[in-house]
């Protein structure tokens, strides 16, 4: 079986067991496949969070250039929080619910004021299982219009991977959390956390189908989910050619810094995306090269993009079906 098939769910790390999806209404979906109430770690003992203040009110977790392990507590996703004068956002909430409880503990360790939102950046796991660490909060989640339905087509898999890769300890009371609020692409919502506005825009397919950016106005600062890798390989799950476009359209945009999906807390920009788009450039130009050869997507898995290898932490995990998912958009050129 090809694992790295175009179209199929992806998330960093589960990639290589994760095939296909089947959809499940919400209540059987938590009935089966969330973990039991009384088996959950209390916000009270989560350690929190160490977070880094990028900018004014913009509280930044770090994670790891790995895939998702015991060891690591699947903490391998940029995560944070934006505090204003009425209350808080979150901006992704980790791999599991354990990660976000501890998040949640850093965001009360810098204040007391409600959390207002919780902001899904995409449908991958890493930025989504923490959610249900603010259920109490009562928040709005907020996401992509499709965020909804990607959530309800992946989510089975998502959380049986979850259990195999972090480990059932680890993976315990982690559940899917639907947005309850939602942006369309084309229509930016502005969110107001008091004297603090967020501009969150909807994009077409390009890392996803279901790709949301967060810009705090106060600071400048843009969180980009993971239309921006720095350091880490970038993972197609949508379209090559999209994610270029969208690439090439936030670059026009104004900011002063950018918080990646994966990548240091912070970045200069439009500094930050142009290691992301010569690897674009690059897969483009070897996937063409070989399917106006003749060449067969095996010949373009093993050629295509290797110039980049020494450039991305784990490069020989997703370059392979980075390239297997040009190759099948590109033919049809």
């Amino acid at each position: 079986m090809n694992l790295y098939l175009p179209h199929e769910p992806y998330v960093a790390g589960f990639q290589k067991r994760v095939t296909h999806a089947r959809p499940l209404a919400w209540l059987a979906l938590v009935a089966a496949l969330a973990f039991p109430l009384d088996a959950r770690a209390s916000s009270q003992e989560a350690e929190p969070l160490r977070v880094t203040e990028v900018a004014p009110g913009v509280f930044v977790h770090v994670g790891v250039h790995q895939d998702a392990t015991p060891d690591n507590l699947g903490d391998i996703a940029n995560i944070g929080f934006i505090v204003g004068e009425r209350g808080v956002a979150v901006v992704d909430t980790g791999n599991t619910r354990n990660l976000g409880l501890r998040l949640r503990e850093a965001v009360r360790a810098e204040t007391d004021l409600p959390i207002l939102y919780v902001i899904n950046t995409h449908v991958h796991p890493d930025h989504i299982f923490g959610n249900a660490a603010f259920s109490e909060d009562s928040p709005e989640f907020v996401g992509h219009a499709k965020l909804t339905a990607a959530m309800a087509n992946r989510g089975p898999f998502y959380l049986e991977a979850l259990v195999e890769f972090v480990g059932a300890q680890n993976a315990e009371g982690t559940e899917i959390i639907p947005p309850s609020l939602t942006v369309e692409a084309g229509r930016p919502l502005e969110l107001d956390l008091g004297g603090r506005s967020l501009r969150l825009t909807a994009h077409p397919t390009a890392h996803t189908d279901n790709d949301l950016t967060v810009t705090d106005v106060a600071t400048g600062t843009l969180w980009t989910g993971d239309l921006v890798f720095v350091e880490r390989i970038p993972s197609i799950d949508g379209s090559l050619l999209g994610w270029v476009r969208v690439l090439e359209e936030l670059r026009r945009w104004q900011a002063e810094r950018i918080v990646p999906g994966h990548g240091p807390a912070t970045a200069d920009w439009p500094k930050a995306m142009a290691d992301e788009l010569r690897y674009f450039s690059v897969l483009l130009r070897d996937i063409r090269k070989l399917i106006r050869g003749g060449g067969t997507i095996e010949e373009a898995v093993a050629v295509a993009g290797r110039k980049e290898r020494t450039k991305w932490a784990l490069f020989d995990d997703y370059n392979p079906r980075n390239v297997t998912a040009g190759f099948v958009e590109l033919e049809w050129e």
